[in-house]
């Protein structure tokens, strides 16, 4: 009998997936641009099926961190932890609705990061200097580092004369230009003149402040005199006596590498193993900055694999050598746990700072994944990374290492694979085709992850530092090889070697390549342009990259084709940034002023150390020396004017006898002391509204002023005198004091701890 029964319509996969959606994701969407076809459907299925939404759960949960940071006081805890609670277990009750599920399980990771954020500022909470003292100090030597003849000391404070208990910082970092014999745990007393840790030389600029907040800092200086040593009355607590043992135990690895290699090979060898940079000469650094290879002396991700994948090698090497054991055990996963073991060694030597920590966590949740059987290398295992480090030190998301780091790996995971090599249809014949063919692929490997990685990371690099080094690509290309292959693996059997004594030929073979990368970094940074200052990214321009950065790099579909909107819009603002007309130093030291040439001026007295972070925000290649940048100035005993754009006058004033001329002339009055009421300029910043402001940097437009600090924000003001005149009576402004103006030996120096970031 024939079967009249209607054989069931094969349908295809890509429409079955979108059928097996829920109702709500299911409905049919008509775009004027798509094929028909239910392209976005189609693609939404597939990051499903790629269980591609994960990793956004980490892009909300870092959301809620900037949240916070913008708010402003001290947010309640029970509000954004309240909130998450209320939005997890709605959510719960939406799993069968994905769509619903998935936006509530946003919102809940959006603030939980926020409810992370309001922790750790809790648990970091210590007093700060609020104003410059001189004081005798005693406390214990917690770690202490070599600076160009001096030595700079991290104190866990005990006791501090003239600061009332509860203004005394938990932690101070002090300079000492005579520290021999100083050494971890040791208890010490001297005087020091301390100072606030110093905020941003400019709105936007690097916040030393806020990272020594988040370290437990709360003040910075210089030991003056004798230091003597002091005997504790009390036994240091445990976790002071682990850190000084391990600071210690890091400092006499150092001198034991940098003496046996020598010169400045022996201090990036140093670095390269213990962290410990100290040793490193100044020119060394711009070299290897020029070569675009800076990063291989700062321990993060680089050594952390491949010290890993040494111990990692190793031991599987020498199971291999046992056939029969080979073929039993799982020998994969028993070479994971003593790479997991080493790396968390060598993290913790290393000093544990955010850069290592962070490259820790993300090498665990790789051998992890390898001996759960999971892919080792993808997007799911940063996210669980990110999300840790974030959990941990939520303010590490605001730092160059952890946006750099992760927009590296993240970029290279997504775009290298589609860059791989053809296969090749005949395989190679002779071990000359075959060794051919292993250094192609291995080049044109290391030219792609270069490539895809320095582009990821272009963006961070012109907002934090202001400077992108074109001629990276040759100098990694030249470079990582012989730090990949003799330099890390030399790191390695070095330590082990350490404490039989058997380890000064190895390091001095070490040092050998450290010196061809030396030689290779000064041969490309050598070259015309190697360093490119550019004006600083604005904070929309970075978010906009950052936005495209990430659609680029979590979709698995052709969604990620959407990055090119965010990606063009960051790149227009990029483009036209934002430039400053005046920058004035946080205590009215100096000044910046842009002169008719369009270039900046300098006046008054501002520390280099801030003259260069003005220079670099504005794409200026000048050094804070350079005489040029004084020339456009006129000035006598009573301050200095310069021409600006426009016609405008801005005045510098440094004695009371100038304010009753420049007041009456000059459009913009700048000054540390306190401005008379009398004054009728356009607009006074004097040392009350520094007090106010912090670090100011004004901006001209033909129909308002714009002021920019780094305590109140962005305000804009009208050249209307109406308006100008209201602002000003607003402010209360007592009759100035007839006193001389403050010494120029009583400013405050910067400190040498505001270097640049890890």
């Amino acid at each position: 009998m024939e079967d009249n029964r209607e054989k069931p319509r094969r349908i295809p996969r890509s429409s079955a997936q979108v059928m097996a959606l829920p109702r709500s994701w299911s409905r049919p969407v008509e775009w004027s641009f798509l094929d028909g076809r239910g392209w976005l459907l189609n693609n939404i299925a597939r990051e499903i099926e790629q269980r591609r939404l994960f990793p956004w759960i980490a892009v909300f949960f870092g959301i809620g961190i900037v949240l916070f940071f913008q708010a402003d006081g001290q947010p309640a805890l029970w509000a954004p932890i309240g909130a998450s609670a209320l939005f997890s277990a709605t959510a719960i009750g939406f799993r069968g609705r994905l769509a619903v599920f998935s936006a509530l399980v946003a919102l809940a990771a959006l603030f939980a990061g926020f409810s992370a954020g309001v922790i750790r500022a809790r648990c970091v909470a210590a007093p700060a200097l609020t104003r410059i003292v001189i004081t005798p100090v005693t406390g214990f030597i917690e770690a202490v580092d070599d600076r160009d003849g001096a030595k700079r000391l991290l104190l866990r404070v005990t006791e501090m004369k003239e600061v009332a208990e509860a203004e005394r910082p938990t932690r101070v970092r002090v300079s000492v230009r005579k520290g021999e014999g100083l050494s971890p745990g040791q208890l010490i007393a001297g005087t020091t003149r301390l100072l606030p840790p110093p905020q941003a030389a400019w709105p936007g600029g690097y916040d030393f402040a806020r990272d020594a907040h988040f370290k437990g800092i709360g003040a910075v200086g210089s030991m003056i005199g004798q230091v003597r040593q002091v005997d504790p009355s009390t036994r240091p607590d445990r976790s002071l006596w682990l850190a000084a043992r391990v600071d210690e135990a890091r400092n006499a690895l150092t001198e034991r590498i940098a003496s046996a290699i020598g010169g400045a090979a022996g201090g990036v060898g140093a670095a390269l193993v213990t962290g410990k940079r100290g040793l490193i000469p100044e020119p060394t650094n711009d070299v290897l900055r020029g070569a675009g290879i800076y990063h291989i002396v700062s321990i993060s991700g680089l050594h952390m694999v491949l010290a890993a994948g040494t111990f990692f090698w190793l031991v599987r090497a020498l199971l291999t050598l046992a056939p029969g054991r080979a073929l039993l055990w799982p020998v994969k996963k028993i070479a994971a746990l003593p790479a997991i073991v080493g790396a968390t060694v060598y993290c913790i030597f290393s000093g544990s700072d955010v850069a290592t920590e962070r490259s820790l966590i993300m090498t665990l949740v790789m051998f992890g994944a390898v001996l759960v059987d999971r892919p080792a290398l993808s997007i799911r295992n940063l996210s669980i990374a990110a999300l840790i480090v974030l959990a941990r030190e939520p303010e590490a998301l605001l730092g160059p290492s952890f946006q750099m780091s992760f927009s590296a790996v993240a970029a290279m995971m997504a775009l290298v694979p589609l860059m791989h090599w053809r296969q090749i249809e005949k395989a190679p014949a002779t071990l000359f085709e075959r060794g051919f063919l292993w250094i192609g692929q291995a080049m044109l490997g290391l030219v792609t992850t270069t490539v895809v990685a320095s582009v990821a990371t272009a963006p961070f690099a012109a907002y934090h530092f202001q400077s992108l080094n074109p001629y990276g690509l040759i100098g990694n290309a030249l470079a990582l090889p012989l730090v990949s292959l003799v330099v890390m693996p030399s790191a390695v059997l070095g330590v082990l070697a350490y404490p039989f004594g058997l380890d000064r030929p190895i390091w001095q073979f070490m040092g050998a390549a450290v010196s061809q990368v030396l030689d290779v970094s000064a041969w490309v940074g050598g070259f015309s342009g190697s360093t490119m200052f550019v004006r600083a990214l604005g904070v929309v321009a970075l978010g906009f990259l950052s936005i495209g950065l990430i659609v680029l790099t979590i979709p698995a579909s052709s969604l990620r084709w959407l990055a090119l909107v965010p990606a063009g819009a960051g790149l227009a603002f990029a483009v036209t940034p934002h430039r400053h007309d005046i920058f004035i130093d946080r205590d009215g030291a100096g000044a910046a002023v842009r002169g008719k040439d369009g270039r900046l001026t300098l006046v008054g007295r501002p520390s280099d150390f801030v003259v260069e972070q003005w220079l670099h925000a504005d794409g200026d290649a000048r050094n804070a020396d350079d005489v040029s940048l004084r020339q456009e100035t006129m000035c006598d005993a009573g301050g200095c004017v310069i021409g600006a754009a426009g016609g405008r006058w801005i005045a510098f004033v440094q004695d009371f006898s100038a304010f009753e001329e420049d007041c009456r002339r000059a459009t913009v009055v700048v000054t540390r002391l306190k401005a008379p009421p009398t004054c009728r300029a356009r607009f006074i910043v004097d040392g009350e509204d520094l007090k106010e402001r912090g670090a100011t940097a004004i901006s001209f437009s033909p129909e308002a002023i714009e002021v920019r600090s780094v305590k109140k924000g962005r305000e804009i003001r009208s050249w209307s005198r109406t308006e100008t005149l209201q602002v000003e009576t607003s402010i209360a402004r007592e009759k100035p004091r007839r006193t001389r103006p403050v010494p120029e030996q009583d400013l405050p120096e910067e400190d040498l701890s505001t270097g640049e970031p890890d």
